[in-house]
C-alpha cells in the first residue's frame, strides 16, 4: 500500500511495542500521581462504578443497585475481576484505567507508524496524550475509556498495510461494542466503506476477497451486541434500558432543529473544543504551503477516505444519540484528528515539529486553563476542583449534621448515599431534586419539612458574570434542547427555602455550599392521670 523505499527507511526506527507499554504506563501514572485517590466522579458514581460493584458482590450483570441502562457489562466484569487482585481500593481502580489508557496510546503509536513513521508517531501520541479530554478521561472509570482503547487497538490492526487482521479486528470491535454500545459507530462505517470498494473493484478477485472479508469482520460486532441486548430483554423486560433513559439518550433528541444544532456542537468538539482549534488551524495553514520536495511519509488517499467516513459517521451518529453532549464520546476520535494534522504538517513543513511543540503547549495549558464557554467539568481538570468540593461539603455535613436530611442533586445524591464512592463513611439520608435552578429550588420550599439541611453546587462551568462568554448567544437553545440551566447562588437559595450558608468554597469558578435550616418544633404538654 506505500513504497518499499519508505519502508525500508523506517525500519530501524522501529520500536518494539512491548518496550513502550511500561514507558507509556509510568508516564500515564506519574502524570496522574495527585489524582489517583480521589472519589469517584459523575457517572462513575451515578452508574459504572455501582454496576460492577454489583458484579463484583453478586455475579449480576444487570444493575440491583443502580438504575440499568442496557450499557453492555464489559467495564463492570473487567472492574470487578480487578478488584478481586488489587481489593476494591480507588487508587486500584484508577491504576486500572491508566493501564487501559496506557494500552490506547500504545495503539495510537502503532497505527500512526504503521501509517507515517515513528516521529510522527511519538508526536501523535504526546498530543493525544495532553489533549484536556483525553488527559483528564485517562484515570477516570466511564465505558469510554475501554471502548478507546479497543476501537483504537481495531483501528490499528484495520490500517496496517502488512497484514490481514480481519479476524483479530473483528474480536477488538466486537470488545468495544461490548465496553460502550455506541462503539459499534466505527465498525459498521468501515463496513460500509470496505462494501463501497467491493462494490467498485470488478475485476481483481484478491482485492475483491480481502474487501468482503473486512466486510464480514466488521459486521460480525453486531452478534455479541444484539446477543447482550437480547439477554437484558430477557432479564428486564426492556431492550435499550428503562423507558425514561431510552427516552432521554434517543427518542427525545430527532427534532430537525436540535439535530442541526448538535451537528454544529460536536464540529466545534472535533476541531476547536479545548484547544483543538490550534492544531487543526496549523495543519490547515500548512495546507497552502507547497509539498516538501524530498520524500516524505503521506496518507494514502484510500486511508484518509476510511479516516474521513469514520470521523463522518461519529459526527453524524453522536449528534442524535444521546441526550447529553459529553465530549468523551468522541475520545476515540481525537488520535484520528490529531493523526491528520500531523501528517499535514509532515507533508509540507520541514520543522513540523516546532507545530507540533506549540499544540502539546496549548493542550498542557488546556488542563488547567478553562475556555471563554460553558463546558463538562470532566474535560479538563476542573473535574477535580469539583470532586475537592464535594469532599470538603460533605465532610462538613458529617461532622456537624451527620443525621440530617439533606437537599440536593445528582451526583451529590448518590456520594452522600453510598460509602464505597468515596465520600462518606456512612450514608446520609437526601431529598434529591434534578438541579439548583430556580424552578427547582421554589419546588424545594413548598416542603420544607422535607430536609434539615442542603448540599448545593455548581452542575457545570460557564464564566463568571461580566467575563466573556462565548456560549451566551446559544443559552436559549441549548436550554431548550440539551439541558442548560442556571444555579442559583448559595445566596439566593438560602433566602428562597429561608436557611442559613454554614459553610461554602469556589475553586477556579467551581463552588460548593452547605445550607442549614433550623426548624422550630412546637410541643404540647398535657397532665397525665
Amino acid at each position: 500500500m506505500r513504497p518499499s523505499a519508505l519502508r525500508n527507511r523506517r525500519a530501524p526506527a522501529d520500536i518494539p511495542l512491548g518496550m513502550l507499554y511500561p514507558l507509556f504506563f509510568a508516564a500515564v501514572y506519574l502524570s496522574h500521581i495527585t489524582l489517583l485517590r480521589l472519589p469517584y466522579f459523575w457517572d462513575e458514581a451515578g452508574y459504572y462504578i455501582p454496576a460492577a460493584w454489583d458484579f463484583l458482590r453478586t455475579g449480576s450483570l444487570i444493575p440491583q443497585t443502580t438504575l440499568t441502562n442496557a450499557h453492555p457489562p464489559l467495564p463492570s466484569i473487567l472492574l470487578a475481576s480487578w478488584w478481586q487482585l488489587s481489593g476494591y481500593v480507588i487508587s486500584g481502580t484508577r491504576t486500572l484505567i491508566v493501564m487501559v489508557t496506557a494500552a490506547a496510546l500504545l495503539a495510537v503509536f502503532r497505527m500512526t507508524r504503521s501509517l507515517l513513521d515513528t516521529p510522527a508517531a511519538i508526536a501523535t501520541v504526546v498530543l493525544t496524550a495532553t489533549y484536556p479530554i483525553w488527559f483528564a478521561q485517562s484515570t477516570l472509570a466511564h465505558a469510554d475509556i475501554f471502548a478507546a482503547a479497543f476501537t483504537l487497538w481495531g483501528l490499528a490492526l484495520y490500517f496496517d498495510p502488512q497484514g490481514e487482521n480481519q479476524i483479530l479486528a473483528s474480536g477488538l470491535f466486537s470488545f468495544a461494542a461490548l465496553s460502550k454500545e455506541t462503539a459499534i459507530v466505527t465498525p459498521l462505517a468501515l463496513a460500509c466503506f470496505e462494501a463501497f470498494l467491493l462494490f467498485r473493484t470488478r475485476t481483481n478477485s484478491t482485492q475483491r476477497r480481502a474487501h468482503a472479508l473486512w466486510v464480514v469482520s466488521l459486521l460480525s460486532p453486531l452478534i455479541p451486541l444484539v446477543a447482550w441486548y437480547a439477554y437484558h430483554r430477557h432479564m428486564t423486560g426492556f431492550i435499550f434500558g428503562n423507558p425514561e433513559y431510552l427516552r432521554y439518550n434517543a427518542t427525545a433528541n430527532l427534532d430537525p432543529h436540535r439535530i442541526a444544532l448538535s451537528l454544529w456542537h460536536r464540529i466545534l468538539h472535533l476541531f476547536t473544543h479545548m484547544n483543538m482549534y490550534v492544531p487543526v488551524a496549523c495543519a490547515v495553514s500548512a495546507l497552502f504551503i507547497p509539498v516538501l520536495s524530498e520524500p516524505t511519509p503521506r496518507l494514502l488517499r484510500r486511508t484518509l477516505a476510511a479516516i474521513a467516513v469514520v470521523l463522518t459517521a461519529n459526527w453524524i451518529a453522536f449528534s442524535v444519540l444521546g441526550g447529553a453532549l459529553l465530549t468523551r464520546y468522541l475520545l476515540p476520535m481525537y488520535p484520528l484528528v490529531l493523526l491528520l494534522c500531523v501528517a499535514a504538517w509532515q507533508r509540507h513543513l520541514r520543522r513540523w515539529w516546532l507545530l507540533a511543540a506549540l499544540s502539546t503547549a496549548a493542550f498542557l495549558a488546556g488542563i488547567w486553563i478553562n475556555p471563554p464557554y460553558a463546558f463538562a467539568p470532566e474535560d479538563n481538570l476542573t473535574y477535580r476542583d469539583m470532586v475537592v468540593l464535594h469532599q470538603q461539603a460533605i465532610s462538613v455535613i458529617e461532622h456537624r449534621f451527620p443525621h440530617a436530611t439533606v437537599l440536593t442533586a445528582w451526583p451529590a445524591s448518590a456520594e452522600l448515599t453510598r460509602p464505597e464512592l468515596g465520600y462518606t463513611r456512612h450514608p446520609v439520608k437526601v431529598a434529591p431534586i434534578q438541579n439548583f435552578s430556580l424552578d427547582q429550588i421554589q419546588q424545594a420550599a413548598q416542603d420544607p419539612g422535607a430536609y434539615d439541611a442542603a448540599l448545593l453546587f455548581s452542575t457545570k462551568w460557564e464564566p463568571l458574570a461580566g467575563r466573556l462568554n462565548l456560549g451566551r448567544a446559544n443559552q436559549q437553545s441549548d436550554t431548550k434542547y440539551f439541558d442548560f440551566h442556571h444555579d442559583l447562588s448559595p445566596t439566593e437559595a438560602a433566602a428562597l427555602l429561608h436557611g442559613e450558608i454554614v459553610w461554602q468554597a469556589r475553586r477556579k469558578g467551581e463552588w460548593a455550599a452547605v445550607l442549614h435550616f433550623p426548624r422550630a418544633v412546637s410541643a404540647s404538654l398535657s397532665r397525665t392521670r
